[in-house]
């Protein structure tokens, strides 16, 4: 399982900060629909992205032993005007500036609080670090510009969402995620540019004791195929199945159903 020092998640967070920001930047309509998130504007999605950096870095700078409000923190919502790249742009650099500040500052084993049951400025950064670099695909897709990631830290973000899954279905027994508990059915995630440094194959399991997974190339009852960024953004439901460069093979109504009830972001 790849799990990247505490350093490179804050550098990646600085990058993808900046990504963000030439997204903003780039001319692309703030007002615009995300297709990606179509309740939000692309204004909405950066403001929601700037605002969740200015909380974590709350919560980390005061060393918070529990929920913060969000009305607890300064400036989260952004700017008060609308409509203005060059104020939302800085507003978004400080935000991240001052959420990586924080997080190098602590360090990754400081304790504060954290939904998932790991109670550490480590969890925050490794979080932030997928948060922001999933956004930054809803961003990239709406304006219609070209996205990449570094393949360390797109199948980490496959790592961590299996996590994810997992601690749902341990501690919110309503979730939907309950639906993945049944017979047995697996799912098998290959990216096809990679080399076997990396191993970024993943064997999902859903049997009646929840959802296990390891790192690995086996035989699955579905598998996905293609280029890690492009798994990776059809994991998140952030690209159709049907993208010419996916190919599903095996029960494609099995991955649906993962699909479905697997996403949260």
């Amino acid at each position: 399982m790849t799990l990247l020092a505490h350093d490179r998640y804050c550098d990646e967070i600085a990058h993808q900060v900046d990504l963000l920001r030439s997204v903003v930047t780039s001319g692309a309509d703030l007002s615009g629909t995300v297709p990606t998130c179509p309740d939000w504007s692309l204004e909405d999605l950066v403001r929601h992205t700037g605002g969740a950096l200015r909380w974590v870095e709350f919560i980390v700078r005061t060393r918070a032993q529990e929920e913060v409000a969000e009305e607890r923190v300064p400036h989260l919502a952004g700017p008060a005007a609308r409509g203005d790249a060059a104020v939302l742009d800085a507003w978004l650099a400080e935000s991240g500036e001052q959420a990586v500040a924080a997080l190098r500052e602590a360090g990754p084993d400081t304790e504060v609080w954290a939904w998932a049951g790991i109670r550490s400025t480590g969890f925050w950064a490794r979080r932030v670090t997928h948060e922001i670099t999933v956004h930054r695909a809803d961003a990239t897709l709406a304006a219609g510009l070209p996205y990449e990631v570094a393949p360390e830290v797109a199948a980490d973000a496959v790592d961590e969402w299996l996590q994810i899954v997992q601690h749902v279905q341990r501690t919110a027994p309503d979730d939907e995620v309950r639906d993945l508990r049944g017979p047995d059915r697996s799912i098998h995630l290959h990216a096809t540019d990679t080399g076997p440094a990396l191993n970024a194959e993943w064997l999902v399991e859903l049997t009646e004791d929840g959802v296990s997974w390891r790192r690995g190339h086996e035989k699955a009852t579905v598998a996905l195929r293609g280029p890690l960024t492009s798994v990776l953004l059809a994991f998140y439901r952030r690209l159709p199945l049907d993208a010419g460069e996916l190919q599903v093979l095996g029960d494609r109504e099995l991955l649906e159903f993962w699909l479905e009830r697997a996403t949260f972001g």
